[in-house]
């Protein structure tokens, strides 16, 4: 297989956001709401068993019945991410209700993200072999800036988010998007994501589909190389 183009997906393959608890200390820090540390942990635990930030841990308690139809389709939106995620916080008593829009503001911010250590090499790489780089999200958000203050905006040549289509991954429609934007065929590109659900959709276009594991950057300081590995084979 020849390929003439790679789309990654953004949260948890080529940037990884920050811990609960960083997370909600720096926006306590910034609105000047300090807990002690067990108050810190305890709400960034309820936190998180929640699944109240974006690119961290998926819920591990039940979505309300409220929420639902709205957590199903949060990605097509900006409002519908934005009302979901809050809707999720606000389960969570926080010392002043206004933290709940801070930390879904907290999360658009460049820095509640980490690019992973071998992003930058293999991105580069990329172009500098000649093929085309997109990135395909489902997100409610720009991430552009997040790429921009990283510095890995010049190797990207699309971003397809979700919430500009109004459509979310698995729908084949992102990916060929991508793959229109970049002048590929869906037959030439491959796919790398973290999601087998949502990233395996682009199998059902003709991409081949790499996965890669949502782990923390520092216990990942290498999945990506393997796409180098698929490429030199061409």
């Amino acid at each position: 297989m020849t390929f003439k183009g790679v789309l990654f997906d953004f949260s948890g393959t080529l940037f990884r956001v920050e811990d609960t608890e960083s997370w909600l200390r720096a926006v306590l820090a910034e609105a000047g709401h300090p807990l002690t540390e067990p108050e810190l942990a305890e709400k960034a635990r309820a936190l998180e068993a929640v699944g109240a930030l974006a690119g961290g841990a998926p819920p591990t308690l039940p979505v309300p019945d409220r929420l639902r139809a709205l957590w199903e389709a949060r990605d097509r939106g900006a409002e519908e991410h934005r009302a979901a995620f809050t809707g999720l916080s606000r389960q969570v008593s926080l010392p002043d209700p206004g933290l709940h829009d801070a930390l879904y503001d907290r999360q658009m911010r460049p820095a509640a993200w980490r690019p992973y250590p071998d992003a930058a090499e293999v991105l580069g790489a990329l172009r500098e072999r000649g093929l085309g780089v997109g990135v395909v999200s489902n997100i409610g958000w720009d991430l552009r800036p997040v790429f921009r203050e990283h510095g890995l905006d010049p190797y990207v040549g699309t971003y397809v988010l979700s919430y500009e289509h109004g459509v979310q991954k698995p729908d084949p429609r992102l990916f060929a998007t991508a793959c229109a934007e970049l002048g590929t065929t869906p037959g030439d590109t491959l796919m790398v994501g973290d999601d087998r659900t949502a990233d395996g959709g682009a199998a059902a276009l003709g991409c081949a589909v790499l996965f890669v594991d949502h782990l923390p950057t520092a216990d990942r300081p290498d999945g990506l190389r393997p796409v180098l590995g698929l490429v030199d084979t061409n």
